[in-house]
């Protein structure tokens, strides 16, 4: 008797288990599995994507760069949409990084240190409005930051840094083959670089 009503009771909590996740009220978890991290994203324009992907992946803190294109107002561009036609938006860098290993303050550093930000052209060899650094801000804080950042430079260079700063609204994810370029097409992607001569004209800016 007592087995059919301990069977009985492992039952009934079975079936309400089951229920309870069918409908989304109960959370199984393992360990510290439930614990989901605090990332952030950041957005960046520096040019190619290619070079800004290579650029960010190499810090800690970084979870994951994405390249894609933002600031315009045409939905769900192509990359020949963006660079052959005025499409307003620029090629971009989606940054999600762990605020507990990098700060944002840092990832700006990282981003002056790696364009021209006196050109108001496009950066390096590639030119346009599709190639303009650009740097999106998402709340008021980050807008000082940015402030803050560009007249320190342009107080060390004397000069005007002409880096857009945006607001951001959306950021469209770019092709399958556009991602993680400058691992998967390595020799293709080390010859374009050198081409446009991107490191010899970061060295002079800032050597």
């Amino acid at each position: 008797m007592k087995k059919i009503i301990i069977l009985t009771v492992v039952f009934n909590y079975l079936f309400f288990f089951q229920n309870s996740i069918l409908a989304g009220e109960l959370k199984v978890t393992v360990g510290n599995s439930n614990k989901v991290p605090n990332y952030k994203k950041a957005y960046f324009a520096g040019g190619c994507f290619w070079c800004m992907e290579e650029t960010f992946d190499q810090f800690d803190g970084i979870v994951k760069s994405i390249s894609g294109y933002s600031g315009g107002d045409l939905k769900n561009p192509t990359y020949e949409e963006v660079i052959y036609k005025d499409t307003g938006h620029v090629e971009t860098i989606q940054i999600t990084y762990d605020p507990k290993k990098i700060t944002y303050e840092k990832l700006l550093e990282i981003y002056w240190k790696n364009i021209d930000p006196f050109d108001k052209y496009g950066q390096f060899c590639d030119k346009g409005k599709s190639y303009r650094s650009v740097v999106f801000f998402q709340n008021k804080i980050q807008k000082k930051l940015i402030e803050k950042s560009i007249l320190d430079i342009e107080k060390k260079f004397d000069a005007k840094v002409v880096t857009l700063m945006w607001e951001f609204d959306k950021f469209y994810r770019a092709e399958d083959y556009h991602q993680d370029y400058y691992q998967r097409n390595f020799l293709r992607y080390l010859a374009y670089k050198k081409a446009c001569q991107r490191e010899e004209v970061l060295k002079k800016i800032w050597n």
